[in-house]
């Protein structure tokens, strides 16, 4: 039976999961641009550009990219679109190794950083034309109050997009559940010295919802209109949700 997603949490404490997962990213954060591109061989990377692509169709202008991270997506839409881009993400520290990172760049006239939590946005109604979340909705504490707040703050007619782990499906599926769950939180704990942050990926991404699942709770959420793509033999999928 799967288990409920909410349930999943990083660590086995009685704190909130949205008070865990800021604990885990606050954690691993100095290691997690190193961890993830070398435990995803950089395919990462592609798929951040084909949600840009998808997304550039819209011709946004001011974008907010939740669980923002360290910054990727962010720096990929603004590159790809030319739009401001707003990053925000519940841990500190994670957004502080993105503000470095933008400073590099030289990006940090068009995409600001800013703590806050996904399932309370400090934002007005109908206020972005695309909002994009990579690999964060399986982190939020309630699937559904996040998923209903993405949409308050994008504009009518306008799209959400999701970019998230799902599950590998036919002859590839052992190997890949394989790896996922036995040396990719091997190589997690050695590197970033914390013992359940990549214990708590895959646990996470087996209760997910994926596919035709997951299109039918953003449906339920209120989008009128909900199409999504299968990556990497489904190792990951994009979801553009429109109100």
């Amino acid at each position: 039976m799967t288990k409920d997603i909410t349930k999943i949490t990083p660590y086995n404490s009685e704190a909130t999961k949205k008070s865990q997962v800021e604990d885990m990213f606050d954690n691993i954060a100095p290691k997690y641009d190193l961890l993830n591109h070398v435990l995803s061989m950089k395919i990462d990377v592609l798929w951040r550009n084909i949600l840009v692509n998808w997304m550039k169709k819209d011709s946004p202008q001011e974008v907010l990219d939740v669980a923002t991270g360290t910054g990727d997506l962010a720096i990929a839409v603004e590159k790809g679109t030319g739009s401001k881009v707003i990053g925000l993400d519940l841990s500190q520290q994670m957004l502080n190794v993105g503000v470095i990172k933008i400073k590099k760049l030289k990006l940090d006239g068009k995409i600001s950083m800013q703590k806050g939590d996904a399932e309370n946005l400090p934002f007005e109604d109908n206020r972005f034309d695309a909002v994009s979340v990579a690999f964060g909705v399986r982190n939020f504490e309630n699937l559904t109050k996040g998923l209903a707040e993405l949409r308050r703050v994008v504009k009518d007619n306008k799209s959400v997009y999701i970019l998230e782990f799902s599950k590998v499906e036919g002859f590839m599926a052992p190997f890949y559940m394989f790896y996922f769950k036995n040396i990719l939180p091997a190589i997690g704990r050695l590197v970033s010295k914390d013992n359940r942050a990549y214990t708590y990926l895959p646990d996470s991404v087996n209760a997910f919802p994926f596919g035709e699942k997951m299109r039918q709770i953003l449906l339920d959420t209120g989008f009128k209109k909900v199409e999504y793509k299968k990556l990497s033999l489904g190792i990951a999928t994009i979801y553009k949700a429109t109100k």
